[in-house]
C-alpha cells in the first residue's frame, strides 16, 4: 500500500479494531462514556444515583410521595496521549512479500493496547479498604492446591459488597494460570474463546495477562471485579500517512487519547501474591 491509497477513516477504524481485540484489562471495564470525549484534555461528567427505597403497597393507603434520589458526580479526564510514528523504506517495501505498512499498523494496535492495559491495571490502587487478600508486607504464596480457592475468596468479597454477578472478571499472571491448569476444578470449566480469556470460576471470566502489576516479579496484584467498577474512554485522535522529506519511504503516524476512572471501588477486590 502506498500513501496515495491511504484513507484515514478506514485505517483509523482498522487501528481501533486491532486495539480492542488486543486488550485484556480493557475487556474488564465499561466504555459507557466513550462517545462523549472530544480529544486530549477533555472531561466527562459521570453521574451516579443512590439506592431506590422499596415499600409495601397498601391499596387503601396508596403510595408515598416520590423519593428524591441522592446523586453524586465524578469526572473522567482524558489525560493519556500515546503516539506511534514508523516508516517503510521504498527498497524494503519493493523487496518484501507482505504489506509492511499494514503489518506496522497491526503492531501499532498491539503496542497501544499493551500500554493501555498497563494503565488500566494500575487502578487496583482504588480498591475499597477491606476488599483485599494479602498485602505488600504479607503477600499470599498460592499453590496448586489453593490457587483456585483464593479466586473463590475474591468472588466472596464481591458478593459481600452486593456486586452484580453479571460481567465479573479476574486477571491472573501466567504463572498463576499455570497453577490453575493443574487443578481439575478449573480445567473442567476451561473454554478458551478470545484473547486473554482462559475460563470461568464462580461466575468470573478468568483472563491471563503479562501486565498484572507487580514489583520486580513479586507482589502481583490480581484484580477481580465487575465491569461497572471502572469506566474507560478512548479514541484514535488521528492517523496520517506521509512521505518524510529526507527519506525515500512511506510513513504513518497516529495519536490515541484515553482516560479512565474507578467509579465503584467496592466493585473490585485485590489479591497480593508471590510466586512460590
Amino acid at each position: 500500500m502506498a500513501v496515495t491509497n491511504f484513507i484515514p477513516t478506514i485505517w483509523s477504524a482498522r487501528l481501533n479494531e486491532g486495539f480492542k481485540k488486543a486488550l485484556v484489562y480493557g475487556n474488564c471495564v465499561n466504555t459507557d462514556y466513550e462517545g462523549e470525549i472530544k480529544g486530549a484534555g477533555s472531561t466527562v461528567k459521570i453521574n451516579s444515583v443512590g439506592a431506590v427505597t422499596i415499600d409495601n403497597y397498601d391499596k387503601s393507603k396508596g403510595i408515598n410521595k416520590p423519593q428524591e434520589l441522592d446523586s453524586s458526580q465524578s469526572t473522567l479526564t482524558i489525560d493519556q496521549a500515546k503516539y506511534f510514528n514508523f516508516q517503510v523504506d521504498d527498497i524494503d517495501k519493493a523487496q518484501a512479500n507482505v504489506d509492511l505498512l499494514d503489518a506496522g499498523i497491526k503492531e501499532a494496535s498491539y503496542g497501544l493496547a499493551n500500554v493501555a492495559d498497563q494503565y488500566i491495571a494500575n487502578f487496583y490502587t482504588e480498591v475499597k479498604a477491606g476488599n483485599t487478600i494479602g498485602d505488600d508486607t504479607t503477600p499470599i504464596v498460592p499453590t496448586i492446591a489453593n490457587a483456585y480457592d483464593y479466586l473463590i475468596d475474591l468472588g466472596v468479597i464481591l458478593d459481600e459488597n452486593s456486586v452484580s454477578e453479571i460481567d465479573r472478571f479476574v486477571v491472573v499472571p501466567s504463572w498463576f494460570y499455570g497453577l490453575l491448569l493443574k487443578d481439575p476444578r478449573f480445567t473442567k470449566e476451561i473454554d478458551i474463546m478470545r484473547t486473554g480469556f482462559v475460563g470461568n470460576i464462580d461466575n468470573m471470566a478468568v483472563y491471563k495477562s503479562n501486565n498484572v502489576p507487580n514489583t520486580s516479579g513479586e507482589k502481583y496484584k490480581i484484580i477481580a471485579g465487575q465491569k461497572s467498577a471502572i469506566s474507560f474512554a478512548g479514541q484514535v485522535d488521528s492517523v496520517e500517512a506521509y512521505r518524510p522529506e529526507s527519506q525515500f519511504s512511506d510513513a504513518v503516524k497516529g495519536l490515541q487519547v484515553y482516560g479512565a476512572k474507578c467509579i465503584k471501588p467496592e466493585g473490585i477486590a485485590v489479591l497480593t501474591a508471590n510466586r512460590k
